[in-house]
């Protein structure tokens, strides 16, 4: 019996993760698609905590430039949960649903900033880990600054989560990358997020990826990371990208 509390408070940790965000890290940036341009992801992810493990896959994320500096946003995925003791579950998870507005573009001497409030609807089988219970909702800023082959943003913000057993908590990052070539970039961050239950501590994690173009549409994604304070956890992301739109309005 003196399991059970681990465990439950593994499994609560395990389905109230953020959604991956900024593709192929957790640290979002507040630049949308381009007005009537698409984005697709076909992707994976890898979650390990305490020895039960979160697996999304297949996942898909689709995004699309509605409006000038509006982006609507999906992301629906099946999971797989093996707990550290008890039965395995595979089946549809929790559905995200967000809108990415920015509000201030980039200058010469400015970052661009923007809100991307997110909705995770619960369309995911709670009891069996593969889902939260209740809809719950993230609510981040985040900024961005270009220069020459360098990139950095970052933000943060806060979640709100009335499911049993859960907390309202901040989270936020901080990232930094380089294209190294017309194919290939390179970067790292850091991202905290605050405890997210009763019975966590919440965590500070070092995750490093990049994107590799085999053309200027198609891309492979890939991190991985692990935490330096707090829980004990494991992440890792590989996907897919593709997107396509009117080539006399793309700007990016």
């Amino acid at each position: 019996m003196k399991k059970w509390p681990v465990l439950l408070a593994a499994l609560l940790m395990l389905t109230t993760l953020p959604a991956w965000a900024g593709p192929p890290f957790l640290t979002d940036d507040p630049e949308p698609v381009d007005l009537n341009h698409f984005e697709f992801y076909e992707f994976q992810t890898l979650d390990r905590f305490s020895g039960n493990v979160m697996v999304q896959a297949p996942a898909v994320e689709f995004n699309w430039g509605a409006l000038p500096d509006v982006q609507l946003h999906v992301i629906a995925s099946l999971n797989y949960f093996s707990p550290i003791s008890g039965p395995s579950a595979y089946g549809l998870g929790d559905t995200e649903l967000g809108v990415k507005f920015r509000f201030v573009k980039e200058g010469d001497n400015d970052f661009q900033m923007g809100i991307f409030p997110l909705a995770e609807v619960s369309t995911g089988n709670a009891a069996q880990g593969l889902g939260n219970g209740l809809t719950w909702y993230k609510l981040p800023l985040w900024i961005q600054k270009n220069w020459g082959p360098w990139t950095t943003y970052g933000g943060g913000g806060y979640a709100l989560n009335a499911a049993a057993g859960m907390r309202n908590y901040p989270f936020g990052g901080w990232l930094l990358q380089r294209d190294l070539s017309d194919q290939l970039t390179l970067g790292w961050e850091l991202f905290a997020q605050g405890s997210d239950t009763t019975a966590d501590q919440g965590f500070l994690l070092v995750n490093i990826g990049g994107q590799f173009n085999f053309s200027k549409d198609f891309s492979l994604l890939f991190s991985g990371g692990h935490s330096i304070v707090g829980d004990d956890q494991t992440v890792g992301y590989l996907g897919l990208y593709w997107t396509w739109g009117p080539e006399e309005k793309k700007d990016k």
